[in-house]
């Protein structure tokens, strides 16, 4: 009896060091949920009942700390052998000699690895982070590391380990409840002798507390976050989908991947018009040598209220049976004495959806290899299908038994700019169905269409030129929106009612425009539909929007974009004999990656000009100054004080020198641009999705106060960036004292 009794005192006079180890198991386990699906079952096993034991040992045995760690490494080694169904090997010769003993040990080694040295390592861990843990700051610091290695793990895997959280949390809250129980038994122990006469009145308050704290997580009103981790705020800038925990408390999509949004990529352009949400769900990843657009289908036929297949396109021949990198004929396409450049490309397929078409640069030149969901090439299938004339690259419709690959490669052919060719270039190609085809009008397109492109291209000299000066006056001069104000439409053809009347639009309004207007100069011209280059992910990315660069890092665009629904665009080809379909892009804010030449120009050498030798430095022997230290100090701190006295003088200066050489509007758009981040780290919330105006529109009701200089910086930040029409330097120093005035009153 007198046994049990010391053994009982010993457990309970010792009672927060022993607990504390049962709390740092029960963390260790949480933490290693991060590595679900890395870890063979039989590792969980046996780390799993590792800990167990551990804590069981740590709870139970008396005396010194040694003598449990013996136990427990004793315990390690049996559960090992036991799970990895080890077998005792003996020697072939008596004694063994050196050789021999290396061989043994290595194959007992063997049987246990890799288990007894993950074991080994956890345990390890789990003593040290017992032993170390007895103050209230060590105890923070395991609690924080455990909690940083769980969120580090939630964001950067696909696993979801909010729950983990919410119990490593609680266990905390536990931890540091005993923690403050101990430090009160050491400071007051005859306090705790009465305190502990009522066990139930102490620890039933204690877990009724923390339920409570817990509970309010998970059933109070759902709350958006203020503020967004680094992580997020990058994942969505690129037009990613971060999981959200806010609401349901699981893992709800903050864009789902078939969105119902209206953008994304049509399957029918006859009716074109209205407005749509942007959907920045993705569709896939391309991997290219050098940026552009990523080609889809191509139109003919306008019907005054949007595109058909002509009758010529609907007749068109395919080639059908196309093998691996075999050469697909083009027609109208470059010709030989045209510079060109190759271009190849890698497309994974993200959204699961079956497209009729695969996509790339134009022309298409080869279809190198087709991938399914495991990465494995399988023969490209018969069905199929090129179209030589349209440029389309068909893959079998939906109801066949080939699904649409998960990645596929290709390569494209794209005619070098050259202006001045394509100035001199004739636009006949040269077939009259051809011509016919891509020259329709209908008849609904009224006359002061016909009336206003001769008015645009009055001063243009060839078709180029022409086509340059309709491309130029859409851009500037209508408006880009998602939700287009279609309510003072009157005209019963789209783009009369576009030019005229509604005065605003997407890239369908720009390119059906511009295909009419370059047809009324009698220049071919067909409608196509594909996606916008989209946002890059590796490679150099492109310089911040509003603020020009200095210099082209990356010229070429080459690296791996992230194609959105979002991104789903339409432009216009026009077609330059020996050059052929040359994409133009009518959109404003849009600009066509075009292929340039990469041949710099030398700079001539003569031999009046000799080689200019660097400046000789020459060194001049080091003076002594005359100046005495104190005087340089004292010099030094007088003018730190002058510079803080007239710092406000100086921050102006420095930024009218920053902006010297900025125009008004792209001074406007950056002030604005500054303003929304400022806004977002002051808890007005501002998703990357959100247009200027919905953000504007939802912060003016939460600060009513500034809804006018909200309004009016939003009004300056869409004529400087849409309308095509630059504001004046007086407009841009009022923006900038207005925004100014906005976060002060913030």
């Amino acid at each position: 009896m007198r046994l049990a009794r010391d053994w009982f005192h010993s457990i309970v006079d010792q009672w927060y060091p022993r607990l504390s180890y049962l709390f740092v198991a029960v963390l260790i386990w949480q933490v290693l949920g991060t590595l679900d699906g890395y870890w063979w079952e039989e590792t969980y096993y046996i780390v799993g009942l590792t800990l167990i034991a551990s804590v069981i040992v740590e709870l139970l045995v008396p005396g010194r700390r040694v003598y449990r760690g013996i136990v427990q490494l004793a315990l390690i080694i049996a559960l090992t052998l036991q799970f990895t169904d080890f077998r005792w090997l003996g020697f072939a010769n008596s004694p063994p000699d050196s050789r021999e003993w290396a061989f043994w040990l290595e194959a007992h080694a063997t049987q246990v690895h890799p288990f007894l040295w993950i074991v080994l390592g956890v345990w390890l861990f789990y003593s040290l982070a017992g032993q170390w843990a007895t103050s209230r700051s060590h105890v923070v610091l395991v609690i924080s590391g455990c909690m940083l290695t769980l969120l580090i793990a939630d964001s950067f895997t696909p696993i979801v380990l909010w729950d983990k959280v919410a119990w490593t949390i609680f266990i905390g809250l536990i931890w540091l409840v005993a923690e403050h129980f101990a430090k009160f038994q050491s400071k007051h122990p005859e306090s705790w002798g009465h305190l502990i006469e009522y066990p139930a009145a102490l620890v039933l308050p204690t877990l009724l507390v923390l339920s409570l704290v817990m509970a309010s997580g998970l059933f109070v009103p759902n709350v958006a976050p203020v503020l967004k981790d680094p992580y997020t705020i990058w994942r969505e800038s690129r037009g990613e989908t971060v999981p959200s925990f806010v609401g349901e408390k699981g893992p709800v999509s903050t864009q789902s991947n078939n969105g119902d949004s209206r953008s994304g990529y049509s399957r029918n352009d006859e009716t074109l018009g209205g407005g749509f949400e942007f959907d920045y769900s993705s569709v896939m990843t391309v991997s290219t040598d050098r940026k552009s657009y990523w080609r889809g289908e191509s139109k003919a036929e306008y019907t005054g209220e949007g595109w058909v297949d002509a009758p010529g396109e609907r007749r068109e021949g395919s080639m059908i049976g196309i093998v691996s990198e075999e050469q697909l004929p083009i027609e109208d396409g470059p010709t030989a004495d045209v510079e060109t450049i190759e271009v190849t490309q890698i497309v994974n397929m993200i959204r699961e959806e079956p497209l009729p078409v695969l996509f790339g640069g134009a022309p298409i030149s080869s279809l190198v290899s087709v991938a399914d969901s495991e990465g494995e090439n399988f023969p490209i299938p018969g069905r199929v299908s090129w179209l030589p004339g349209s440029w389309e690259l068909h893959w079998p419709s939906q109801n066949t038994p080939v699904s649409y690959p998960s990645s596929y490669t290709l390569t494209s052919t794209m005619a070098v700019l050259d202006e001045e060719g394509l100035r001199a270039a004739s636009t006949d190609l040269g077939n009259s169905q051809k011509n016919n085809m891509y020259l329709q009008i209908p008849d609904t397109v009224p006359d002061r269409v016909y009336e206003l492109t001769a008015t645009i291209t009055a001063e243009a000299e060839t078709p180029y030129d022409k086509a340059k000066a309709i491309e130029t006056y859409l851009r500037d001069n209508f408006i880009y929106t998602n939700t287009p104000d279609i309510d003072n439409r009157v005209s019963e053809d789209f783009v009369d009612a576009f030019l005229f009347e509604v005065l605003e639009g997407y890239c369908d309004y720009y390119s059906t425009a511009m295909a009419v207007m370059t047809r009324i100069e009698g220049i071919p011209t067909r409608w196509v539909k594909g996606y916008a280059p989209g946002i890059i992910s590796s490679g150099i990315p492109d310089m911040e929007m509003g603020i020009p660069p200095e210099i082209e890092l990356n010229p070429d665009g080459a690296g791996t974009y992230t194609v959105r629904n979002a991104d789903a665009h339409s432009w216009v080809e026009l077609y330059f004999e020996g050059y052929g379909w040359i994409p133009f892009e009518p959109t404003s804010g849009f600009s066509y990656p075009y292929a340039v030449s990469q041949e710099t120009p030398e700079l001539p050498i003569t031999e009046d000009t000799a080689p200019v030798e660097p400046p000789v430095v020459q060194e001049e022997q080091a003076q002594s100054s005359n100046v005495p230290l104190i005087g340089a100090i004292a010099a030094a701190v007088i003018g730190i004080i002058l510079i803080w006295m007239r710092r406000r003088q100086i921050v102006d200066a420095v930024i009218k020198f920053r902006f010297r050489s900025y125009s008004a509007n792209q001074r406007i758009i950056w002030e604005t641009e500054k303003l929304l981040r400022y806004c977002k780290r002051n808890g007005l919330d501002y998703n990357e999705h959100e247009t200027l105006r919905e953000a504007v529109a939802v912060w003016s009701e939460r600060r009513n106060f500034l809804r006018d200089d909200f309004q009016e910086v939003l009004l300056q930040f869409e004529k400087a960036k849409y309308s095509g029409t630059e504001a004046t330097s007086d407009e841009a120093e009022r923006i900038v004292a207005k925004v100014k005035s906005i976060r002060e009153r913030l």
